[in-house]
């Protein structure tokens, strides 16, 4: 009987780990559960059965000064990945996201002579910033699985081959929520305005905005009376993430369930830049886009960028339908004034959720499953060449 494939897989961040779980059950539906799972992940991966390597925290930061101080540690992360996969021999390598810490991997996996393909997962926004990372891409990967219709071309064009898939997002049931019932569950009045409040999945993330949403709540406060806050978190930054909940007075809650139920309840999000711009959208909730990095972080990022938003929602639809508010804008004067224009303002709330619906859309939203696509693609590509035998 032939041994069920080994397919290693490599999340650096919360949302990495959220598309690795979606990609390990659609692997597991397609093979009828004859796939085995070793790697790095998180929370959402170790639930679906995977036995992470280290913890996902070793490696999920982001920003130049931030990365800084934990180099010795990240790359002490990559050469452990090398070393197992070297003696694990998987059928297939799958990075997912994260270029600066999964890209490293690639590059080991490579200079070691490695044969065993490499597949990434979302492809680096070469089209915002660094367009010679495609080249980079090409060189260390054998194909690349991207989220947005309009990638593969910059990839293909310099030998890669590139495939869309489809953004997971659209999958993720953040639709489906019960608000109704989430507010049962927390003792939350219903008709109490309730703010969702994500401050990151990142430790840099949550020590910069945790304390800028905190005194955003104190200008709030006055001008909403009854005003309920609640933040779900994720494994990597849950333990700052309850300390600073105390003082912002703030519902903490953790899971996929009692995310999709908040975000269900919520009337308003006040947001990091990510992922979660889209997750919001799916849901239904108006948010406020805000972010901030190191003052040199952002000075450098101003040189690299080449695009006029950061909002997933508004580069989908290159304009502003979501209030951005980054960088030197993210004080909690104009944070406290967005998020009240969109409490008090039914019509903005209401252009906000059709932006969002119209974005999702364009990222196929309704159609074939993104991570059942991403699987039968490994899949294709392991069938394509003989499984390394053990040394």
């Amino acid at each position: 009987m032939t041994e069920a494939p080994l397919i290693y897989l490599i999340a650096g961040e919360p949302s990495g780990d959220l598309l690795g779980a979606r990609l390990m059950t659609a692997l597991r539906a397609r093979t009828g559960g004859l796939v085995r799972f070793a790697g790095v992940g998180g929370e959402e991966m170790t639930a679906e059965g995977l036995h992470s390597l280290f913890p996902l925290a070793d490696v999920a930061v982001m920003g130049l000064l931030e990365v800084l101080p934990r180099v010795p540690l990240v790359l002490r992360r990559v050469r452990e990945i090398a070393a197992e996969v070297e003696r694990l021999r998987p059928a297939a390598v799958v990075t997912i996201d994260s270029w600066g810490f999964t890209g490293r991997v690639a590059r080991r996996l490579k200079a070691s002579g490695s044969r065993i393909p490499r597949i990434h997962y979302v492809a680096p926004m070469v089209w915002a910033w660094r367009p010679g990372r495609a080249r980079q891409l090409a060189d260390r990967l054998d194909h690349l699985m991207c989220l947005l219709p309009n990638e593969p071309p910059y990839f293909e064009a310099v030998g890669l081959g590139a495939t869309h898939v489809g953004h997971a997002v659209i999958e993720s049931g953040g639709d489906q929520g019960d608000g109704p019932a989430f507010r049962r569950r927390h003792r939350i009045d219903p008709a109490a305005p309730l703010l969702c409040l994500l401050p990151g999945s990142r430790r840099s993330e949550t020590a910069r905005l945790l304390p800028i949403f905190d005194r955003t709540l104190a200008h709030l406060a006055p001008r909403h009376p009854g005003l309920r806050t609640v933040i779900p978190t994720v494994e990597t930054v849950a333990v700052d993430v309850a300390r600073a909940a105390g003082p912002l007075g703030a519902l903490v809650v953790r899971g996929r369930e009692e995310k999709s139920d908040a975000f269900a309840a919520a009337d308003v999000a006040l947001a990091a830049s990510g992922t979660v711009a889209l997750e919001l959208a799916l849901a239904g909730v108006p948010a406020v886009i805000t972010y901030r990095v190191s003052p040199v972080t952002a000075w450098i990022g101003r040189r690299l960028l080449r695009i006029r938003h950061v909002s997933l929602v508004n580069l989908v639809l290159d304009r502003p339908a979501v209030p951005e508010l980054l960088q030197e804008r993210c004080r909690p004067d104009l944070l406290a004034d967005a998020v009240s224009g969109l409490l008090t303002d039914e019509a903005a709330r209401a252009a906000q959720r059709a932006a969002g619906r119209e974005a999702l859309r364009r990222l196929g939203y309704g159609g074939p499953s993104p991570s059942a696509q991403a699987a039968r693609l490994i899949l294709d590509i392991i069938a394509r060449r003989p499984l390394p035998q053990r040394a």
